[in-house]
């Protein structure tokens, strides 16, 4: 019983930040690469950011590289990513991943095993 749950989407005006979360039950995280992946109306999937098992590791979407930061806590079995300086295009619904095992800095769907359920996040103009 695997459940990963995003939190922290929300409305923001451009130029805002936000950070989100993503808690993992029924799966340790510590030993893990994870990642972001975002959704928009009427586009495919796209990767946004990955991080090692440690944190030491990351490997960010050109689109969102200087703007998102991707970070864990492995003692609070937590995913982070920290999102500044908004832009509209960054509107979507954001998912965290989590392979089966160990894993690399994966960049695409087919790299991963578990996702969440998502959280909106709505950037206006």
């Amino acid at each position: 019983q695997v459940q990963l749950v995003e939190s922290g989407g929300g409305l923001v005006q451009a130029g805002g930040s936000l950070t989100l979360s993503c808690l993992a039950f029924g799966l340790t995280l510590s030993s893990l690469a994870m990642g972001w992946f975002r959704l928009a109306p009427g586009k495919q999937r796209e990767f946004v950011a990955t991080i090692n098992w440690s944190g030491i590791s990351t490997y960010y979407a050109v689109s969102v590289k200087g703007r998102f930061n991707v970070s864990r806590d492995n003692a609070k079995n937590t995913l982070y990513l920290q999102m500044n300086s908004l832009k509209p295009e960054d509107t979507a619904v954001y998912y965290c991943a989590a392979p089966r095992t160990q894993g690399i800095l994966g960049r695409t769907r087919s790299d991963y095993a578990y996702w969440g359920q998502g959280t909106q996040v709505t950037v206006s103009s």
